[in-house]
């Protein structure tokens, strides 16, 4: 099964540390991925393509244009997320959130998403725990546990190693999620997980079953 990335970047310039850091994730994902038997493939949506077209659609009532319908689509049709946004007054831009204002409110429930962000200094380090996991925790994702904040250092600097660090184990942590969905959001729905379903056989004896599962 060929397994389908999203990475939503909201850099502003050309190039930008955004997109950078956005590619590497990307990259150690799709490694990931392989390593555990599997394809992946990637789609990125830059946002900075998309501004004029944001703001078109926030001042029509919502209504989204053509392009913004397509990385809706995109989105929402992914078996899991990279969001890169740039720091802006000690949060995500507000590039980023305008994308995530038009998305539909279902669009990344349950879909395992890896949060990461830029700046100019390691002061801003705690806007991954402020204001993105919150963020997309609102919205229902499954956030995986490492966040990937990157500083100018960075790059090339001292910091170097442990970014890379840091970009296998959160790169490992959303494959291993993505992996794990038997099928794809996109796909029909698992009963076993349905709570319009009927009771499964392990639910059906009640407690005193699945304790007797448990002591086997």
């Amino acid at each position: 099964m060929t397994r389908r990335i999203v990475v939503l970047t909201a850099g502003l310039s050309q190039p930008s540390s955004t997109r950078l850091l956005a590619d590497r994730l990307a990259h150690a994902t799709v490694t990931q991925v392989s390593a555990r038997g599997e394809a992946a493939e990637v789609e990125v949506v830059e946002l900075r393509e998309l501004a004029h077209d944001l703001a078109t659609t926030m001042t029509t009532g919502g209504v989204p244009t053509a392009a913004v319908e397509r990385a809706k689509q995109l989105v929402a049709g992914a078996d899991g997320l990279i969001a890169v946004t740039p720091v802006f007054a000690a949060s995500y831009s507000g590039l980023f959130k305008m994308f995530v204002d038009v998305l539909d409110p279902e669009a990344v429930a349950g879909m395992p998403v890896l949060v990461a962000a830029t700046a100019g200094t390691a002061r801003h380090q705690l806007v991954l725990d402020h204001a993105m996991r919150p963020l997309f925790s609102y919205l229902r994702a499954a956030v995986v546990p490492t966040g990937v904040f990157a500083a100018t250092e960075d790059f090339g600097g001292p910091g170097g190693l442990d970014l890379e660090a840091r970009t296998t184990r959160a790169a490992a942590e959303l494959a291993a999620a993505v992996v794990s969905v038997g099928v794809s959001t996109t796909g029909p729905s698992d009963p076993s997980r349905d709570e319009d379903a009927g009771p499964t056989p392990a639910s059906e004896g009640g407690f005193e079953a699945l304790l007797a599962q448990l002591g086997r």
